[in-house]
């Protein structure tokens, strides 16, 4: 369901908010607002059910695969975007830096392929593979399975690739495989809503599930203890239909563009756009959203910008004014240290386990 308002000026109509009405993330991120009783009933439900699966994984009640390659997983324990996805570019590029050959693996969301795991190139169908999974090799130009099955996905990249570690985007909670490092990233804005389970709140794990990952990241938002900090730099703006033109952010410092997002927090890219003295027209629409090229096709000739993700999935739309904005992800030293000796020693490990 969509909102829309308009306004007049010089006797046009011109779309100025199309807004996802989701009463759910009102409750949600609004302390004053009321849960209803039947989420707070449902919310109970859940919790029990992911403590059990959790407790049944570790006790090996259902069985695990461990990699012969150590796994670094990226996750969070709330559902809706968080930073995930530049954080695994990041680590990519760290891990590169360093002489490893990483591959990465995911979920595939949105994808509908007739098998899995599916082998993601940047030239594969998002309606195949998913428009996350097109955006994470793209930008990370490693290997990548994705399939909702992680051991799986895991098995087939070490049968077909050389990679000597595996990063598990959004697999905090996929605990059919077993992992050495835990990465949690935390909305620095909106952190953890109002502190409930779904459906009466963000949560997919209880707060203390925290205290068990080896690194906090925190996106954009006040530190608390244990946190180190990421911030997102916008680099180049790119056209969405012809890649080999691209702009620098400032040249669109004190004009009017639309602002096209259907991640799991818009008002993150939104603000990021203002900070740049951008004058927004806002188009939020919900994460993983199938555009239509409606969607994108306004009546005059302003610039429309979106993200990566979302121009993933508007490239089949001969339209350009299209463009995206290209973020990475900026991350302390004592970080990448802190990583990679863990990393280091990980390995070391399992040499030393294999006699190796």
């Amino acid at each position: 369901m969509h909102k829309v308002r308009v306004y007049a000026e010089n006797n046009q109509r011109i779309i100025t908010e199309r807004k996802t009405v989701s009463s759910v993330e009102e409750f949600w991120y609004k302390k004053t607002a009321a849960v209803p009783i039947g989420y707070r009933l449902m919310a109970t439900i859940f919790r029990i059910l992911a403590f059990l699966r959790r407790v049944s994984f570790t006790w090996l009640f259902f069985r695990t695969y461990r990699s012969p390659v150590p796994v670094i997983v990226v996750g969070n324990i709330t559902v809706g975007g968080s930073g995930k996805t530049p954080v695994v570019v990041w680590l990519v590029n760290l891990l590169k830096k360093h002489d490893f050959k990483p591959g990465i693996v995911s979920r595939g969301y949105g994808g509908k392929a007739d098998s899995w795991p599916q082998q993601v190139r940047p030239d594969s169908d998002p309606n195949v593979v998913g428009d996350e999974a097109i955006l994470l090799a793209r930008r990370s130009n490693c290997p990548m399975a994705v399939g909702p099955n992680r051991p799986a996905a895991v098995k087939a990249l070490l049968q077909h690739t050389d990679v000597d570690i595996i990063i598990s985007d959004d697999g905090m909670q996929h605990y059919a495989l077993e992992r050495d490092i835990e990465i949690a990233v935390i909305d620095g804005q909106r952190r953890f809503g109002n502190g409930l389970f779904l459906p009466a709140g963000p949560l997919r794990e209880p707060l203390s599930r925290l205290r068990k990952v080896d690194f906090r990241i925190n996106n954009g938002g006040k530190l608390e203890p244990y946190e180190m900090p990421m911030n997102l730099q916008m680099n180049r703006v790119i056209n969405v239909c012809k890649p080999s033109v691209t702009k620098n952010i400032e040249d669109f410092k004190g004009k009017s563009v639309h602002a096209v997002a259907g991640i799991g927090n818009p008002g993150r890219f939104f603000d990021q756009l203002i900070r740049q003295g951008i004058t927004l027209i806002k188009h939020p629409f919900s994460d993983h959203h199938l555009f239509a090229k409606e969607d994108v096709l306004f009546k005059d000739e302003m610039p429309v910008l979106m993200t990566q993700k979302d121009a993933v999935k508007c490239e089949r739309f001969d339209n350009k004014n299209l463009w995206y904005v290209s973020v990475s992800a900026i991350m302390k030293p004592e970080l990448e240290k802190g990583i990679i000796e863990m990393v280091n020693k990980v390995r070391i490990n399992a040499r030393g386990k294999h006699g190796c």
